[in-house]
Parts: structure tokens; sequence; C-alpha cells
């Protein structure tokens, strides 16, 4: 489990393919400064198992699953990523709720620089933009973000200066591929209403 809140922006130092997934090696000292085989750490936005951790650097391999389903298949050395550890039950909450299990992906379509914020909009499938609300929390590429507005096939969030400086979100241009998250509740409300629906 995770809050959205990332703690280092990491760099992928190298990406071996195996067969049908692949071995990420990624630099974090802050992230990996605790980290033991076996703990989970959110790249992007998702939740992958460390296998080994030494000088700042920990792997972690990812499933053919996970690399159709995200932008991980994307990441090549020196690709820089948002990096966040599982969250401690004896801290703040300081995000929201994250699994770190993607739902899909989303594509930049524009990005609109303010005086002191900046509007970046996402086209979705519709498949997922039917669990994201306006002013609902929605995790992009890890960073957990307030939705600004939605409709069928796309949503916007707006982005402070200091997510900007601290995230790769920051460097995101038109076209460029995303992690998305939605708010976990809203997959359990519809589960649950299944049923009394039909």
């Amino acid at each position: 489990m995770f809050t959205g809140i990332v703690e280092q922006r990491g760099v992928v130092v190298s990406v071996d393919s195996v067969a049908d997934s692949a071995r990420l090696a990624i630099s974090g000292p802050i992230v990996t400064s605790d980290a033991a085989s076996g703990d989970s750490i959110a790249v992007n936005g998702v939740c992958l198992t460390v296998v080994d951790v030494a000088d700042g650097v920990f792997t972690a391999d990812v499933m053919a699953e996970t690399l159709r389903r995200s932008s991980l298949g994307g990441l090549n050395a020196g690709s820089p990523v948002n990096l966040e550890r599982a969250a401690r039950v004896d801290s703040r909450l300081g995000g929201h709720i994250v699994q770190g299990h993607v739902d899909g992906t989303a594509t930049v379509r524009a990005i609109t620089p303010a005086e002191h914020w900046t509007v970046v909009e996402f086209v979705i499938d519709a498949a997922v933009s039917r669990y994201i609300v306006e002013k609902g929390s929605i995790t992009v590429d890890g960073v957990s973000l307030t939705v600004v507005s939605v409709d069928d096939s796309s949503f916007s969030v707006s982005l402070i200066p200091t997510t900007l400086a601290v995230t790769t979100l920051g460097t995101l241009a038109v076209g460029d591929l995303v992690n998305i998250e939605v708010d976990v509740l809203a997959k359990y409300v519809e589960r649950l209403l299944e049923g009394r629906l039909k």
C-alpha cells in the first residue's frame, strides 16, 4: 500500500529483458536506505518487489502482464522514475490510498502552463474514465493528484510547482504515456452494486 507521495525521482540503471519479463535496476538512495529483499517500492505507480539492493540501487522483476498494462515496458537506462516506499501504518496518509496496481495508461493531450500551476490534460480509455470523478483522487505515474475535470475520454489535473520540480510530471510532453490508478473505492462500489442493478 502506498500514498502517492513520491519520495524521490530515481533513475533506471539498466533493463534486462528475459523471455516475457524484464529485470529493472533502479538507482534510488532514499528508497533503498532501509530496503531489503521482498520489500515493495512503487516505480511510476507500479508496485514492484525488491529482489536485491546494493549501493543505492535495487533490482526488481517485471512480469509480462505488468509490461503490457503499464508504461514500464518503455523504460530504458537513464529514464527518470517516481519512487515511493510502501506506507507505514504509524505515519500520516498524505495523499490517498494507492495500491500500486495500475488500471491502465493515459496519453498527454495538452499541457497549459499558468503563473502558479500547470494544467495537464490526458486522453484515457472509457473503461477507466468511468471510475474517475471531478475533485476525486487519481494516481498518475505514482503521484496522488486531484481531478480537475473529466469526461468519457479524458481528464485533467493541475500541478503545483513543487510537484513539477520533484516528480517526473515536470518533464512530461504531449504524447507521453503515463500509468493511471483510479481510486480503489470506486471499483469496490461498482462490484457491490452489480447484483442490485441487474
